[in-house]
């Protein structure tokens, strides 16, 4: 018998050696890519918008069969450099297959590779009456269906014999799938039906792994139940690494151990960096791994380097310096290799080709945003097993977790329209305003997410106090913070009338917001020359009475350089010793700091901004001073647990800052409703249903719009249109100022594409003296005499001499503005050239 087994992963050397490119018009999308319609249903929608992606390609298709329509095709993106595999059986849902990630998991049976080479091959001649009549190829075969689970199918060839049909019968069922018992010993089965037969029957490669998966489980599971009779009290435990572990720790190394892919979400302080280290220790003991990658946030490399040797006799590597440096590094012999996020981009192929077993992401909120290069990046990598480790897996929308998830698997919550469509509440606008289910969530996460909170585990841990401290905003500040606050206002209202604002508008907004925050904090960091703001004195008598007391190290947070600039001058004048811990910093230097802050007696402060926020042991200070308040709870959360954690011995008093009728007071406000989504899909006590509607932020917003509704009402005409030209030269002078101040701090950057204000200036103000003209020379014609036939007789009416017809005479501005309007427009005209309509 014939067997074939077909790779499905192609690579770039499949793609043609001269390939037929064809250059595809713009076609536009005829339905919404954000929001569904009416009248189709979810995956009806959500395949119209592949068929359309799909439509505007310019991919590179090969046959690679003897068939020319259903045959495997290679199917080539230049702009990614990616090769797929495509296999057309036919033109319905699920008939096809493709190799591609997004096939694999979004439950449709149609991608944009396969509908674009379906596109292509109704092309051809003769295709229409083929894919009428549908075809079914003389050789059999066993392929992986992709739906809701996948699995295993056959399907029988024009030339099957009836021995292998009745094969077939035994080991799977009527509607052609294999039965659940049959999985774990398929390649035996399917070597039995081999012997003896010339029928060819076509396993694809696919198949195989997901038996091997099944497989390895199995393996897993029969190795675990021999190890870990006694569970958390089984005498492995003992020597696995070089200390006592409590046993919740026990209890999520062996989680990882038994799920071998999943999310350990303890809250920070728990010790998951000693628990994955344990689990990739039990890994190697059982499964015999012998390649760990771990990668982490820059800041904790070398921290990761010393737990690593304190607790095991495992070599380990950090990845780093330039490109041959880190070539060496990799061919290295090293049981852990450590790698920070931003090298994975420019490391894959070196990490690929080293072949981790296990893959270690620390604070694995790096990839909740499932748009960036890095997470995009990271999903790239492949491994048997893999331990995600993260605090706060979701900061402020539910599409996080979803993000992070697809590292682990990919399957279980399902692909992410549908994932938002159950999980989502929106109203009229499309706004989403809640989430819903939850529980649900909860209940798929369960065999792959654990999820401890301190007060469940830790009782031993010393007491933790918050406490809020308002000041007053100056004069000074007062003036820079309301100013801003105006612009936020009239925007507000803009957006909520027109349901949109531009690009200029929204940077506007935010330039507006921020600087908000900032003048909360001090007049020196919007302006940088003058000094304005309570915070700083009050700081200065708090850190005078805790030295005054003795024994006490402090750990000081702002998000803002400029602030912890005037919290070294208060240190400095009072000549306490501190450390400072910014993103400039190198990494190799990050833990000279550390270690003086935790050694020496006369360091007694830690100052940071949130490059210090996470990851870092910082269990010698007792006190944590916020001087602001970030807009994300688990910000301020992982700014506190670097303190509040295990090995913390002492109560832990928690000082945060708040000017007082500011921004600041609103945020303490909004960050309740992200608290409570986080709590309502991870905590089995949360809420099932999260509502944003009553939230503080919409009643904020109401007062927006009351007020706007005054500012409205007051004065004449005139004089709010004074207004409203004021304001709007203050925005643009803000827009600009804060341009050239980003400009200065980040050469080389580039401002995002928008609404040019410095083109339309010009051409505004020209257009309005031709208006004003126009509009002047008509009211002078209007007050002339009509002539005989009843039509307008003055300066600006001629009459056509061959035709007889009447035209006005407009009177064109003076040369110097004419040439103003024609070189905007030029402008404009070159700015958009090259820009997709979409």
């Amino acid at each position: 018998m014939k067997t074939t087994v077909s790779t499905q992963a192609a690579g770039r050397k499949n793609a043609p050696k001269k390939p037929l490119r064809r250059k595809r018009k713009p076609t536009q999308l005829k339905i919404s890519r954000t929001h569904k319609p009416e009248h189709l249903e979810l995956e009806e929608w959500q395949r119209l918008l592949r068929k359309d992606f799909g439509l505007k390609q310019s991919f590179e298709l090969k046959n690679l069969g003897e068939h020319p329509f259903f045959s495997d095709f290679s199917v080539f993106n230049p702009d990614t450099q990616k090769t797929y595999k495509v296999a057309i059986r036919g033109r319905e849902a699920g008939m096809n297959f493709c190799s591609c990630p997004d096939y694999s998991i979004n439950h449709l049976g149609t991608c944009k590779h396969i509908e674009f080479t379906l596109a292509d091959l109704m092309k051809k001649r003769g295709a229409k009456k083929a894919f009428q009549q549908g075809y079914t190829p003389g050789y059999s075969e066993i392929f992986l269906h992709y739906g809701p689970k996948r699995e295993v199918r056959f399907r029988a060839g024009s030339e099957v014999p009836e021995s292998v049909l009745h094969w077939a019968g035994k080991h799977f069922d009527e509607k052609g799938f294999l039965k659940t018992e049959r999985i774990l010993n398929f390649p035996k089965y399917l070597t039995e039906v081999l012997s003896g037969n010339s029928h060819e029957v076509r396993c694809y490669d696919d198949v195989m792994a997901f038996v091997a998966e099944h497989q390895d489980r199995e393996y897993r599971q029969r190795m675990i139940e021999i190890q870990f009779r006694k569970g958390i009290q089984s005498p492995i435990f003992k020597d696995i690494i070089k200390t006592d572990l409590y046993p919740y720790q026990r209890e999520g190394a062996l989680f990882a151990l038994k799920a071998g892919r999943c999310l350990i979400g303890d809250d920070m302080g728990l010790g998951k960096t000693i628990q994955a280290i344990t689990a990739a220790e039990l890994m190697a003991d059982l499964f015999r791994i012998e390649r760990v990658l771990i990668i982490s946030p820059t800041t904790l490399k070398y921290q990761w380097k010393g737990e690593i040797e304190k607790f095991t006799d495992r070599t380990v590597s950090v990845i780093e310096g330039y490109n041959p440096q880190r070539e060496g590094l990799f061919q290295q012999e090293s049981f852990y290799k450590v790698i920070n996020y931003e090298l994975v981009f420019r490391d894959l192929e070196k990490i690929k080709a080293w072949n981790p077993d296990l893959i270690i992401l620390d604070e694995a909120q790096r990839i909740k945003n499932w748009k960036t290069r890095t997470a995009q990046t990271v999903k790239q990598l492949e491994s048997p097993y893999a331990l995600v480790l993260t605090g706060t897996p979701i900061e402020n929308k539910i599409e996080e977790l979803h993000s992070i998830m697809e590292f682990i698997n990919r399957r279980p919550l399902g692909p992410l329209y549908r994932f938002l469509h159950n999980h989502r509440i929106t109203d009229e606008g499309g706004k989403v305003i809640g989430y819903k289910d939850l529980q649900k969530v909860r209940e798929t996460l369960g065999p792959i997410m654990i999820r401890r909170k301190k007060g469940e585990v830790l009782a031993q841990l010393p007491k933790r106090i918050d406490k809020h401290i308002f000041v007053p905003l100056t004069k000074e500040q007062g003036d820079i913070h309301d100013e801003n606050y105006e612009i936020v206002v009239r925007l507000v209202a803009k957006w909520r009338r027109y349901k949109f604002l531009c690009e200029a508008d929204q940077r506007r907004l935010m330039i507006a917001l921020t600087r908000m925050r900032m003048a909360a904090d001090n007049t020196y960091l919007v302006d940088k020359k003058t000094i304005h703001g309570p915070k700083i004195e009050e700081l200065e008598i708090i850190l005078q009475e805790i030295f005054s007391e003795g024994g006490e190290k402090v750990v000081i947070f702002s998000q803002w350089m400029r602030m912890t600039e005037l919290v070294e001058r208060i240190l400095e004048r009072n000549k306490i010793g501190y450390v400072h811990l910014n993103g400039s910093v190198p990494a190799k230097q990050r833990k000279d700091l550390l270690l003086r802050f935790k050694t020496d007696p006369s360091c007694q402060v830690f100052l940071s901004t949130d490059a210090g926020g996470v990851g870092l042991n910082l269990q010698s200070g007792s006190v944590v001073i916020n001087m602001d308040i970030p807009w994300n709870p688990a910000v301020l959360e992982q700014r506190i647990g670097r303190v509040h954690r295990l090995g913390q011995h002492k109560p832990v008093r928690v000082i945060n800052f708040v000017s007082s009728s500011s921004i600041e007071e609103r945020i303490l406000d909004l960050l309740k409703f992200k608290k409570s989504l986080f709590a309502g899909v991870l905590d089995p006590d949360g809420e099932n249903i999260v509502m944003i509607g009553e939230s503080q932020l919409k009643r904020f917003m109401q007062s927006v719009e009351t007020l706007t509704d005054n500012l409205e009402k007051a004065g004449p005409a005139i004089e709010k249109q004074k207004d409203m030209e004021a304001e709007t030269e203050r925005s643009e002078a803000l827009v600009k100022k804060s341009e050239r101040e980003e400009q200065s701090h980040q050469p080389g950057t580039v401002a995002p594409m928008g609404t040019n204000l410095d083109l339309l200036k010009p051409l505004l103000i020209s257009g309005a003296e031709f208006l004003m003209n126009l509009s002047k020379s008509l009211g002078q014609t209007a007050t002339k005499e009509r002539d005989s036939s009843g039509g307008l007789n003055g300066p600006l009416v001629a009459r056509d001499p061959q035709t007889g017809e009447s035209f006005l005479k407009i009177p064109l501005p003076e040369a110097g503005i004419m040439q103003k309007i024609l070189s905007t427009l030029n402008g404009i005209f070159n700015s958009f050239q090259g820009k997709s309509p979409l």
